[in-house]
């Protein structure tokens, strides 16, 4: 995957987790842009869920790491927006195929469900693998309503 600047954003229940994707992505090398919540106070997911979304949707990010409690409703909020395709991932296989079959360019973390080591692994996978077009592509293109 190329990366151009990866865009992080979380509630209350992923900031634990999101200060350890922080560390992370400096480790690697990866520029980075924060989008928030900045602290463990309680949030709604949304609010910060659709602020990646945009930032994917205009380009000023790719990829994105979207995490909150269960990763469903970051998820969900993520996936309203054009061009993005969020895939929740609680292990490096399903990481290994959102990108491989689905070209996932937002990865969700379900910060209460994973560990630091298994989030590290997950993120390891989703960075390596590759969109391996083909039928996948096909079925990538019906994914967007068209009106």
């Amino acid at each position: 995957m190329e990366v151009k600047t990866v865009g992080v954003a979380c509630d209350h229940a992923g900031f634990p987790m999101k200060q350890f994707v922080l560390q992370y992505l400096e480790k690697k090398g990866y520029p980075v842009k924060d989008y928030g919540t900045y602290s463990d106070e309680s949030v709604d997911y949304p609010d910060f869920g659709h602020a990646l979304g945009e930032g994917i949707e205009s380009g000023e990010v790719y990829p994105g790491i979207g995490i909150c409690g269960s990763g469903e409703g970051i998820s969900m909020t993520l996936n309203k927006h054009q061009g993005v395709r969020a895939g929740l991932a609680w292990n490096k296989e399903i990481a290994h195929l959102i990108r491989q079959h689905n070209d996932a360019n937002v990865l969700v973390l379900p910060g209460r469900f994973i560990d630091n080591k298994t989030a590290e692994a997950i993120m390891d996978e989703f960075f390596s693998a590759s969109f391996e077009g083909g039928r996948h592509e096909r079925r990538v293109k019906k994914i967007p309503l068209q009106k």
